[in-house]
C-alpha cells in the first residue's frame, strides 16, 4: 500500500488483548510493504496521550479486540 506522497502507508495496529494466531497473523500480511507501529492495551501502565500522538502520527489505525 502507497500513500498518496508515493511513501509507505503508516498504520497503527492498537491491540486491547493479546493477540492470538489469527491476528498475528494479519498484521504480519497488512505490515508488508508499510511501516507499522502497536501500542498494546492489555499491559499496563498505558500513556493514554501518547496514544492520541500516535493516532493521528498515522495514516491507518487498526483496533484488535
Amino acid at each position: 500500500m502507497v500513500s498518496k506522497k508515493g511513501l509507505p502507508v503508516k498504520i497503527l495496529h492498537i491491540l486491547r488483548s493479546e493477540p492470538d494466531e489469527t491476528v498475528e497473523k494479519f498484521t504480519v500480511s497488512i505490515n508488508m510493504d508499510n511501516t507499522a507501529s502497536v501500542v498494546m492495551l492489555y499491559e499496563d501502565p498505558v500513556n493514554w496521550s501518547a496514544l492520541v500522538d500516535k493516532i493521528f502520527e498515522n495514516d491507518k489505525v487498526i483496533c484488535w479486540w
